[in-house]
C-alpha cells in the first residue's frame, strides 16, 4: 500500500507522492448562485428521472439479459450502453454527499443504488468480466473488438462510479465489483508473453485506473494505466474508416504535435496522461500534455470553450477550422476538456488552465442541459440558420429528453454533482481560488486547514468576497484569479485597498490571516465585443458579445422582424445590460445596435470599389438600424425553436 492523504472525497484524490503544485480542496459546499440552482435542478430532476430513461432506453434490460433475469433481444446496436448507467451511478455518488438532499431524495437514490449494485453483481462472471454487450451477443469472446467494442471504456466508467460511491458513502459494493474487473484487465493486458498487447479504441480506462490506484494503493492499476498510455500510437488499432488519427493511434503521445481525431477520446486520453505523470513523474508526459493543450487552445477551441469541428467523426479539424453551423462541440468533449485542464491546473498552478475551465463551464458545458433539467443537447452549434433542416447529426441541434447514444446526459449529471471540487486549490504556503462560486471550501495550508466562505452573485456581479472563517496560525498567501478577459481588477482586505499587481493571472495577498478577515475582489463586468481571429474563416469580420465569463448569442425569438443573417452589429455603440427576455427567469441580456442589410435576394455581394469587411457596410450605409437582444449562450434553445448565432458581422 502507498501512503495516501485521504482528505478530499472528490474525483481526484492525490497520493502524498503526487507531483502537483496544488491540491484540491479538502471539502466544499456550493451554497448559492447560478451553480447552486443548476445543481439543484440536477439533483431534483436530472438524476432521479434518469432511472426511467435508462429503463426505457434498454440499459437495465441489457444487464438483466446478461444476468439471466429476463428474456428478449438486446436493445440498441451500440456496445457501450453500460457506461451510461455507470456515469449515472457516479452522479448518484456525488449527489448523496450533498447535505441538501436528505429525506425522500436520499431514500430514492439509495434504492436506485441498491438495485443497480445487485444487478451488476449478478451480471459479473466469476473471473471478474462484466460487459452486457459481449456477454449477451458473443458469450465467451472477450476483447476481440478493441476498436469499437468499448469494453475498457465501460470498465473505466464503472471504476469511477465505484470510487465516487466509496468516497462519499463508504459503500464498497461497486468498488469490489470494479476491482475484480480491473484485476482481470491488468492480468489480460500488457507486454507479457501470455497477455494481450492492445488498447481500447476509446480512452477512459487510463484515468480510471490511476484513480483506483489512489483509492486502493495497488500499484498494478497504475502500471496498467501507464502501459495503455505508452502503447497508444503504435498502430495497434489499425486505420479503419476514419484513420489512425481518429483514436490517437497515429503517433505516440510524446511525439504528437497536435490534438487530433475524436475530441472526447483525445481529451480523456490526455486527462489520463496527466494522471499518469502525476503518479510516476515522467516529465516527457507532462511536456506532451502541456504542448497539446496549448495547441488545442490556440487553434482548435471555440469561443464557448467547445471543441470538435467535425460531425462525421466528432473530431478536431485543422488549425483554425472552426465552422459555426457545422460546429460539433459535443457536450462530452466540453466535460473532457474541463477534466484535462483541471489536472493541468493542479500540476502547474498556471491560471490559463483555470481560464479555460471557466469559459468551458459557463458556455460549452452548461449549454448541454436545458433550464428545466429535463432535456439535453448533444452537439452545441454556434449558429443555426433560418429555415434549418435537420439532417443526420444536425438533429442534435435540438434539446431532447434522451438520446440513442446517451453519453452526454449522465456525463452532465456527474460533472454538476461533483462541481464543488473544481473551485479552490492549495499548497503548503498558498490557497488559490480559481472559480468564483458561492460556498464554503476547506483547504490544507500552513500545516493546518483554512475554511473560506465565498459570497458572490458571479457571473451577474463582479464582486467576490472571500472570508476566512477558520485559519491555521502563521503567514500564508490567498490568491484570487484575475480572468484573462478582465482588463482591470482591484482588491480590498477588511475594507482597505490592497495594492498589488496581478502576476500571471493571480492576485496574491500574503498576510497572517485571522478568522473573520475578508478579501473582496472586484472584477469589471462591462459587456464587450470580441473580434474573431481573422484566420478563422467562418467568423472573419464578425464579433461576439461577451460579459464576464459568459458568451452571448442572438436568438430569433428575441429579435422578430429581421433575419439574423441580415444583421450587422455596430461595435462603436456601447452594449447595454437589460432585464431578461421572456421565459428566461431573470437572466440578464445584452442589447446592441445593428444595421439591417437590404438586398435583392442574391447570395452574392458586389465588391469592386467598396469598403468594409464584406462590402456591406459601404453598400448599406443608409440602411435601417434596429435594436437587437442577446441572451447567454447556455440559455439558448429553451424557448421557441428558430435561428441562433454567436458570431455576427460587424460594420
Amino acid at each position: 500500500m502507498n501512503d495516501r492523504t485521504v482528505t478530499q472525497p472528490g474525483p481526484v484524490q492525490l497520493t502524498d507522492a503526487s507531483r502537483v503544485a496544488f491540491r484540491p480542496a479538502t471539502h466544499g459546499l456550493i451554497t448559492g448562485g447560478l451553480w447552486a440552482e443548476r445543481r439543484q435542478v440536477n439533483r431534483d430532476v436530472s438524476v432521479p428521472t434518469a432511472w426511467s430513461q435508462l429503463h426505457s432506453a434498454g440499459n437495465f434490460h441489457n444487464l438483466e439479459l446478461a444476468a439471466g433475469q429476463t428474456s428478449g433481444d438486446y436493445v440498441n446496436d451500440l456496445p457501450f450502453l453500460d457506461s451510461d448507467l455507470y456515469k449515472w451511478l457516479e452522479a448518484i455518488g456525488w449527489t448523496l454527499a450533498d447535505p441538501d438532499l436528505g429525506g425522500e431524495g436520499t431514500d430514492q437514490l439509495r434504492h436506485f443504488l441498491d438495485v443497480s449494485s445487485g444487478l451488476l453483481a449478478a451480471v459479473q462472471e466469476s473471473d471478474g468480466y462484466l460487459d452486457s454487450n459481449f456477454q449477451v451477443r458473443t458469450p465467451g469472446r472477450r476483447f476481440h473488438d478493441l476498436q469499437w467494442g468499448h469494453e475498457l471504456y465501460c470498465a473505466g466508467h464503472l471504476i469511477q462510479a465505484a470510487v465516487a460511491l466509496h468516497r462519499t458513502t463508504g459503500d464498497a459494493r461497486l468498488l469490489d465489483i470494479s476491482r475484480r474487473l480491473a484485476d482481470l484487465v491488468t492480468a489480460t493486458f500488457g507486454s507479457g508473453p501470455e497477455q494481450v498487447d492492445g488498447i481500447c479504441g476509446h480512452p477512459e480506462i487510463e484515468t480510471a485506473l490511476v484513480e483506483l490506484y489512489r483509492e486502493t494503493g495497488e500499484r498494478r492499476y497504475l502500471d496498467t494505466a501507464q502501459y495503455f498510455v505508452d502503447r497508444r500510437g503504435a498502430g495497434l488499432l489499425g486505420a479503419d474508416r476514419f484513420g489512425r488519427h481518429y483514436w490517437q493511434d497515429h503517433l505516440p503521445v510524446r511525439e504528437a504535435p497536435s490534438v487530433e481525431g475524436h475530441s472526447v477520446r483525445q481529451l480523456y486520453l490526455l486527462a489520463g496522461v496527466a494522471d499518469v505523470y502525476v503518479e510516476n513523474g515522467d516529465e516527457t508526459l507532462l511536456d506532451a500534455a502541456a504542448r497539446l493543450w496549448q495547441e488545442m487552445v490556440s487553434t482548435k477551441t471555440y469561443i464557448t470553450g467547445g471543441v470538435g469541428a467535425h460531425h462525421t467523426d466528432e473530431a478536431f479539424g485543422d488549425p483554425y477550422e472552426l465552422p459555426n453551423e457545422r460546429s460539433y462541440c459535443e457536450t462530452c468533449a466540453a466535460i473532457a476538456s474541463v477534466m484535462f485542464s483541471w489536472r493541468m491546473l493542479m500540476i502547474t498552478g498556471e491560471a490559463k488552465y483555470a481560464d479555460l475551465i471557466e469559459r468551458t463551464l459557463y458556455n460549452g458545458f452548461l449549454g448541454g442541459l436545458s433550464l428545466d433539467g429535463g432535456n439535453y443537447i448533444y452537439a452545441n452549434p454556434l449558429q443555426v440558420r433560418e429555415g434549418h433542416v435537420a439532417r443526420g447529426n444536425d438533429a442534435d441541434y435540438a434539446r431532447v429528453p434522451w438520446f440513442r447514444c446517451a453519453c452526454c446526459p449522465p456525463n452532465v449529471m456527474r460533472t454538476l454533482a461533483s462541481l464543488e471540487h473544481y473551485v479552490a486549490l492549495s499548497s503548503e504556503t498558498e490557497v488559490r481560488l480559481h472559480q468564483f462560486i458561492p460556498g464554503a471550501y476547506g483547504v490544507a495550508v500552513a500545516g493546518g486547514e483554512a475554511t473560506l466562505r465565498v459570497a458572490t452573485d458571479y457571473p451577474w456581479d463582479g464582486s467576490v468576497a472571500v472570508t476566512t472563517e477558520a485559519v491555521p496560525g502563521g503567514t500564508w498567501t490567498l490568491a484570487v484569479r484575475v480572468p484573462g478577459w478582465a482588463d482591470r481588477a482591484s482588491v480590498t482586505v477588511n475594507g482597505t485597498p490592497y495594492e498589488a499587481t496581478p502576476t500571471q493571472g493571480w492576485l496574491p495577498v500574503e498576510r497572517d490571516w485571522q478568522a473573520g478577515d475578508t478579501l473582496v475582489l472586484e472584477l469589471p463586468l462591462d459587456p464587450r465585443f470580441t473580434r474573431a481571429d481573422p484566420r478563422v474563416d467562418a467568423a472573419r469580420g464578425c464579433v461576439a458579445l461577451e460579459r464576464g465569463p459568459l458568451v452571448y448569442c442572438l436568438e430569433a425569438t428575441d429579435n422578430p422582424g429581421h433575419r439574423l443573417d441580415d444583421l450587422i452589429l455596430d461595435p462603436t455603440r456601447p452594449l447595454q445590460v437589460e432585464a431578461a427576455a421572456d421565459g428566461l427567469d431573470g437572466i440578464p441580456t445584452l442589447v446592441a445596435q445593428a444595421v439591417v442589410r437590404e438586398h435583392d435576394g442574391s447570395a452574392w455581394w458586389p465588391y469592386a470599389g467598396q469598403s468594409g469587411t464584406d462590402g456591406s457596410a459601404a453598400v448599406h450605409a443608409s440602411a435601417p438600424t434596429t435594436t437587437v437582444r442577446a441572451v447567454p449562450y447556455y440559455a439558448w434553445g429553451n424557448r421557441d425553436s428558430g435561428a441562433m448565432r454567436v458570431w455576427v458581422p460587424a460594420g
